[in-house]
């Protein structure tokens, strides 16, 4: 039996899952929360106009953020639902419906980013080809950037480990964000890789 992705389950047991998902940012946002920590990190790594993919894009607030800030912005995200809620939000960027295990797009970039915990969604089977297929896509000198959080089910070093059996290493681990550093006790990772 093929392992089953974590977001399509969450969907498939509660049709409304990515309308609350969908809210939940609204109402972080109008509440007036920071919600661009992501953009910002990604936009500080490249010149203006780099071509960046958003992996997992959700509802588009990472990728969104980088277009309005001038750069040429992809994204990728298996739910319909909110790849459609990014159509309406950030017209003018490319939205698509795909499955990162599944990804191939003419296109290479100078960064993929892949925020909000998507890699401890994704079906565990498929997190190394993941991976490869993100250092298919990058440009010469692109970087992949990841995060997410401890205790959902991806350990740290075991990512970590997927990431050298996808031909990729990490260069700068932090445990946020907003560059803090990343140590043994750390609850979040964010890792830059490089080919």
């Amino acid at each position: 039996m093929a392992e089953e992705n974590l977001w399509l389950r969450q969907v498939a047991e509660n049709p409304g899952h990515a309308r609350w998902y969908i809210q939940r940012f609204r109402d972080m946002a109008a509440r007036g929360a920071d919600l661009g920590g992501e953009a910002r990190l990604v936009d500080a790594m490249v010149p203006r106009d780099a071509r960046i993919l958003d992996a997992g894009c959700g509802t588009g607030r990472v990728g969104g953020l980088l277009a309005a800030a001038g750069h040429t912005v992809t994204g990728v995200d298996l739910d319909p639902e909110l790849i459609e809620d990014a159509r309406t939000t950030y017209p003018g960027t490319r939205w698509l419906v795909g499955d990162l295990a599944e990804l191939s797009l003419p296109d290479r970039f100078d960064v993929i980013v892949c925020a909000g915990n998507v890699l401890t969604f994704v079906a565990p089977s498929t997190r190394v080809e993941i991976l490869r297929r993100f250092a298919d896509h990058l440009a010469d000198g692109g970087r992949v950037v990841t995060g997410f959080g401890a205790g959902r089910g991806y350990d740290f070093d075991a990512y970590l480990a997927d990431v050298k059996e996808a031909g990729l290493s990490a260069s700068v681990l932090l445990g946020t964000w907003d560059l803090r550093p990343f140590g043994p006790d750390a609850d979040f990772l964010v890792a830059v890789l490089s080919k």
